[in-house]
């Protein structure tokens, strides 16, 4: 059976991932050993720009409907909360939604589009060659082989595939662990919130609904026990007794789990025809709610570049662009992630130290840019060395208001639902444009600002690639703005056409 692209791990990135690819026509399948989609909550946190690119595919409100909006966040848990309201975003929030809910519309989604999900089936191994990959796999049928033109890891800190692409996983091993659980808490109020960080370790409980609530613990008389061994009830309880005074009426926990502080980075994301993403590529402790949102951002980055590689028209760039362009806002995540473990360290010193921080990011401006990096809406990417420089080059695309030739009020965003290039052009006057509208990949709309905007008054026209950073935008001022357009679209979208 062949395949354009094999996803191993059937999580949410894997989901993004085929949907993404599904979307621009790719045959792809993933292979994923669980029955169902996760039953626990796991990651609850959907935050601004995963919002945004959600949006981009017409997912957003979906996801909405099933869970509860947030206006902040946090670093470290610390006092001060971090304020979202304030990103210049269409999505100045959070999504607070169980990872499972997210994972099944992810999946739909998916599905609808044309993927293929395979469900109690195994990959055994992974072999690449110069003409495509084999995917040796076990499932209620026996063992078979799969043939694809590309595999993408998906499949989690122990990936089969990073470990057969013989990609190195670097960093440092877990200093401490936590334990992590959902519980029904009979004492607590209906969604009543705790965050509390003594001497006897940090607690923090958030409601998942009426009568299920969200409970992390770092007991400073269990941090060192080993990841691998299991959690008990009575463990559990006692902890949450230890850090909190009581038990809380605790009398039912659906799911327990104990993660560490491990952080690792695989060292490049692709050999040859075999690509990672999420968790197989970068591991660290889950503060801020940060890890699956960066893997969605991941496979919305990777999707139409691999797209383009099967469809024929990609430059020879682009695909390496995936590791060139990720690698360095994932090593922050991780450098982020390390600073907030340090801040949960329960010493007199660290525990002025996070008073200190707590106050500092009272001043809105150093709130703004924890609460930027958080949300991963201060994520851009090198200017393109090829195009003329413009302030919008590499950077994330917010949503617009444009007012369309025939003076229809839009928002931008509906205009990405596609999965293809946007050309933004606001100036319809102009001849010779009739050819930009041959290429398949590429949708032009002629329209202008319904609003004023500082960071577009000076833009003629604007490249938007499908994961919604700016390719390229080029000023008012630029001498010979057709050509300048036209090389652009050539260099990003190729010389295929219809």
């Amino acid at each position: 059976m062949k395949y354009d692209v094999i996803l191993i791990g059937g999580g949410p990135v894997g989901m993004m991932l085929a949907g993404e690819l599904a979307l621009a026509g790719v045959k792809v399948c993933v292979i994923e050993r669980l029955k169902e989609t996760t039953p626990y909550s796991r990651a609850l946190t959907v935050h601004p720009r995963t919002l945004e690119i959600l949006d981009m595919r017409g997912v957003k409100s979906k996801l909405i409907s099933k869970g509860r909006l947030l206006s902040g966040g946090h670093f470290a848990g610390l006092e001060t909360p971090l304020d979202f309201s304030v990103l210049d975003s269409s999505s100045n929030h959070t999504l607070f939604l169980p990872q499972s809910e997210t994972e099944k519309v992810l999946e739909e989604w998916a599905l609808s589009l044309g993927a293929e999900v395979w469900r109690e089936v195994e990959a055994l191994s992974v072999h690449q060659d110069e003409d495509g990959v084999d995917v040796k796999i076990a499932g209620p049928n026996g063992e078979t082989t799969l043939r694809s033109a590309y595999v993408v890891g998906t499949d989690g800190a122990r990936s089969l595939v990073r470990k057969h692409a013989d990609i190195s996983f670097e960093g440092t091993d877990a200093t401490f662990t936590a334990i992590l659980g959902d519980a029904v808490l009979s004492d607590l109020a209906p969604m009543s919130v705790i965050s509390r960080i003594t001497e006897k370790g940090l607690v923090s409980i958030m409601p998942i609904n009426d009568h299920m609530y969200r409970v992390l613990i770092i007991d400073m008389e269990r941090r060192n026990i080993s990841k691998d061994e299991t959690v008990t009830f009575e463990e559990f309880r006692s902890s949450i007794i230890r850090t909190t005074g009581s038990d809380l009426g605790l009398n039912d926990v659906k799911w327990m789990s104990r993660f560490g502080n491990a952080t690792r980075q695989a060292g490049r994301y692709r050999n040859g025809r075999l690509f990672l993403a999420g968790d197989s590529a970068h591991i660290h402790f889950p503060a801020g709610g940060q890890g699956m949102n960066v893997g969605l951002q991941e496979a919305m980055n990777l999707g139409w570049k691999l797209a383009g590689a099967i469809k024929g028209w990609a430059p020879d760039w682009l695909l390496d662009s995936y590791h060139t362009e990720r690698f360095p806002w994932n090593t922050a995540l991780l450098r982020n992630t390390e600073v907030q473990t340090l801040l949960l360290d329960v010493t007199p010193p660290i525990t002025e130290l996070r008073r200190m921080l707590a106050r500092l990011i009272q001043i809105p401006e150093a709130n703004y840019q924890i609460a930027a990096q958080v949300s991963a809406i201060d994520v851009h990417y090198a200017p393109d060395a090829e195009a003329p420089p413009h302030p919008l080059n590499g950077k994330r695309f917010k949503d617009l208001s444009l007012k369309l030739k025939d003076g229809q009020w839009i928002n931008s965003y509906p205009f990405l639902h596609k999965g293809t290039f946007l050309l933004l052009h606001f100036h319809f006057n102009e001849q010779n444009s009739g050819q930009w509208e041959t290429y398949s990949n590429l949708q032009v709309v002629h329209a202008s600002l319904a609003e004023a905007d500082a960071d577009w008054n000076d833009v003629h026209t604007a490249l938007i690639r499908p994961d919604g950073h700016i390719a390229w935008a080029i000023s008012l001022s630029d001498p010979n703005p057709m050509q300048t357009i036209n090389e652009g679209i050539t260099r990003w979208c190729g010389h295929i056409t219809d």
